[in-house]
Formats: structure tokens, sequence, C-alpha cells
């Protein structure tokens, strides 16, 4: 009340609570120092005390007072969905998600995405690598090929989950593409997701990329001819 006391001075002010704490503070026989404090700062404003079950007759007493209802069309108190904290039109849709990883070690690199449909339907994308790479390419190699996977689904909005942590943020442009090697591959990236209507990147640590990661292990076990 301090804080908003220029606000508060000038109007009516509705005190919600589940028990009456003015009618405590008021009526008490307590001597106690604060408690005779508080009443002094209470007794400048207009407060006004409520119950929490009055209010949702109150609230709607003031909608009916702001926008009066001119025919004889009953109205219903008894509101079924108070737990209801928000409703969205379509964004709460289940929408194509993508996992990528790159394994790389000294013999067979390969990678790897998973697909996962709103069906919960899983789509498993590997390759192998058979040229000079590093640890960043192998990561965007992986998330291109997926991305081109998903594009062949005809997908319009995809959500991206990878555990690289320069691939997702070079994409999301909070880091700046430096290396001369990767500049084609986030140019290419960013040609990718222009298919999309809706498209984005999120990191994840490994440990939430162990499937993707499994595949990519998997492939590199397995020979695949050229």
């Amino acid at each position: 009340m301090q804080r908003l006391r220029q606000h508060t001075l000038y109007h009516i002010i509705r005190l919600l609570s589940k028990a009456d704490p003015l009618k405590y503070l008021f009526d008490s026989p307590s001597s106690m120092r604060n408690i005779a404090k508080s009443r002094c700062q209470l007794t400048e404003y207009d407060i006004e005390y409520m119950s929490c079950t009055s209010v949702k007759g109150q609230a709607i007493a003031d909608h009916l007072a702001e926008f009066p209802v001119e025919d004889d069309t009953p109205v219903n108190s008894d509101f079924s969905d108070e737990g209801i904290l928000q409703v969205d039109d379509e964004e709460g849709l289940p929408t194509w998600k993508m996992y990528f990883d790159g394994v790389v070690n000294s013999t067979k690199p390969s990678i790897g995405a998973i697909l996962i449909s709103p069906d919960g339907r899983y789509y498993p994308v590997e390759a192998k690598i058979d040229f000079p790479h590093t640890n960043n390419v192998t990561e965007y190699e992986a998330c291109i090929i997926g991305l081109q996977a998903v594009i062949d689904f005809k997908v319009k909005e995809l959500e991206v989950f990878g555990d690289s942590m320069l691939t997702i943020f070079q994409t999301l442009g909070q880091w700046k593409t430096k290396d001369a090697k990767l500049i084609p591959y986030h140019e290419h990236l960013e040609e990718l997701t222009e298919n999309f209507e809706k498209v984005l990147f999120t990191y994840t640590p490994l440990i939430k990329n162990q499937f993707a990661n499994a595949l990519a292990t998997l492939t590199s076990m397995v020979s695949i001819t050229k």
C-alpha cells in the first residue's frame, strides 16, 4: 500500500483474502506497537474487504453493469472452467520435431537425425562422412540432412533440437560464423529454413539427445556402400 500510495489514496481498495485481516486488525485488543502503527497507516485508505467466495459474483455484477443485457436471456454464474489459465487457437497443436547429432571418430564418422511426426511416428535419417571433417562440420551436416528430409515430408512448422551449441546459436544469430569452413554450411542451412513457415532451434544438452546420438553411433558401426 505504501509503495502505491499515490494511486491507492484516491480509489477504493478491495482486499481479497480467505480470512478478514482488517476485522482482526481493527478489533484486536492487542496493544502491540506494530499493530497500533498498522492501524494508523491504514486509516487513511478506503479499504473494502472481500472474501474469496464473493469475488465471482462481484465480477459478474461488474460486467453486467458495464454491459447490460437488454433481453431476458438467463445468466449462468456457474463457471466450470475457472482453472483455465490460457487458451490458444493453434499454438498448442503438436508440430514436427527433429533431433540431430554427429559422431566423430578416427575410422567411421557418421551423422544422424530423428524426425518425430505430430502423431508420434519416428523417422531415422543417417549417413556417413567420407571427406575431411571437424566436429562442427559433422553437426552442421547432421542438421542439414535432417532438414532436407523434413522438407521432403512437406512439413511447414518444425522444432529443431541439437546438442551443438555452435550450430544452434549461429543459426539463431546469437553467435557469428567466423570459421571459413563453416560459412557455406551456415548459408545453406539458412536457405533450407526458408522452406518453413515456422522453425524453432533449441539447444539441448547431450543427455537429452541420446536417441540421435545412438542412431549416429549405430550408423558408424555398419557398412554402407557408396
